[in-house]
């Protein structure tokens, strides 16, 4: 299981907080040969990951690459496949400007699975995340992927976004649900939406710090996100963790595969990995060049994160480990709350608690 960092954007977005660089294309080749050099270095530990065999290469926008250049990046780790899952990242501005060459071009080098950030269907919203699509472009780009003949599409979605302009959480409603119904007329295998949150260093914050910018209310946000759960739902998604949602069989192996701490290798400026239950290790956030370090997890760290992972899904957590490694009477409690509801030998999160889902993990913590 192998992640590759892609450290590149051609403009940053006003919510992101990810590591990324506005460079030009002369930066390209530099990371390439860098990563290449990384994956060489860790061949071993590669061959060691044990679990699901899928590649992602995320960013940053990995579009951006020329096919030359993630040709190069893919062709260091292509003796690690094959791979059952390949999914590349992408904008829809990228997909639009280079055409079902640059996908068919993508599919050529094994990728099978393509997530594409379109965040909104209303062009102010997209305005104001400083976007560089419009939602036509949005559309177009869904049409150019399928016209290349790619079948696993996952579309990444933004709700709970501050009122704009003096407008009222009622039309803000009404922007979240028409971009809600036109994802789904573009017939995605797979959907991630997610809530907007301040992250640090981000555009967004410094708006919020100066006053000029209040975050969603709460109750605005949960509205959003159960109007979301209830059209995906009727449209035969699963709901099979707190931000996704995949047509059955097009859940996310690779994303599936962190929830159940499965070993990873990330490869390129930023990444972390997972080497066996207990070795957490990153790279730091330079290009071209970049440094490693590592961290031995503590006993509390890994009962942390099992719980926090294995709660996020609709899978859920084994009920003997939560009741041994909880907080004392907090399962019971819950349970009896409906805050947790058991299925077979496991205990997880109802749907109708998944917006709340930190709080109740909280508890158990």
């Amino acid at each position: 299981m192998i992640y590759i960092h892609i450290p590149f954007c051609r403009s940053f977005c006003t919510y992101c907080g990810f590591y990324s660089e506005v460079a030009g294309e002369e930066m390209f080749r530099p990371y390439a040969d860098a990563v290449c050099k990384e994956a060489e270095a860790r061949a071993d530990e590669i061959r060691d990951t044990v679990g699901t065999n899928t590649l992602y290469i995320g960013g940053g926008t990995p579009s951006v690459l020329p096919l030359s250049v993630l040709s190069a990046i893919v062709g260091a780790v292509r003796a690690f496949g094959p791979f059952s899952e390949f999914t590349v990242e992408v904008n829809p501005e990228d997909i639009v400007e280079k055409g079902p060459e640059y996908v068919s071009g993508l599919m050529e080098l094994g990728v099978n699975r393509i997530s594409m950030g379109v965040q909104s269907f209303d062009d102010c919203v997209l305005k104001w995340m400083n976007r560089r699509h419009d939602s036509a472009r949005a559309a177009e780009a869904v049409r150019i992927i399928r016209s290349a003949g790619m079948d696993n599409l996952s579309i990444d979605l933004i709700f709970g976004i501050p009122s704009l302009q003096g407008q009222s959480e009622d039309s803000a409603d009404e922007v979240w649900k028409s971009t809600v119904r036109q994802a789904l007329d573009l017939h995605p295998e797979h959907v991630s939406a997610y809530q907007l949150s301040v992250e640090e260093g981000s555009a967004l914050e410094s708006m919020i710090k100066k006053g000029r910018l209040s975050e969603a209310p709460e109750e605005l946000c949960r509205r959003q996100y159960e109007f979301l759960c209830r059209e995906l739902s009727s449209a035969g998604f699963r709901h099979y963790e707190v931000s996704n949602f995949a047509i059955p069989g097009h859940e996310a192996r690779h994303n599936s595969a962190y929830w159940r701490r499965v070993p990873y290798v990330g490869l390129g400026a930023g990444a972390h990995s997972l080497r066996g239950t207990d070795i957490r290790s990153w790279n730091s956030d330079t290009i071209p060049s970049y440094e490693p370090s590592s961290e031995k997890l503590s006993d509390e760290d890994i009962r942390v994160e099992k719980i926090m992972l294995g709660l996020r899904t609709d899978v859920g957590a084994d009920a003997a480990f939560l009741q041994e490694s909880a907080a004392p009477g907090s399962v019971s409690r819950l349970l009896d709350e409906g805050a947790l509801e058991r299925v077979g030998d496991r205990l997880r999160i109802p749907e109708d608690r998944m917006f709340v889902s930190d709080e109740i993990i909280r508890e158990l913590l």
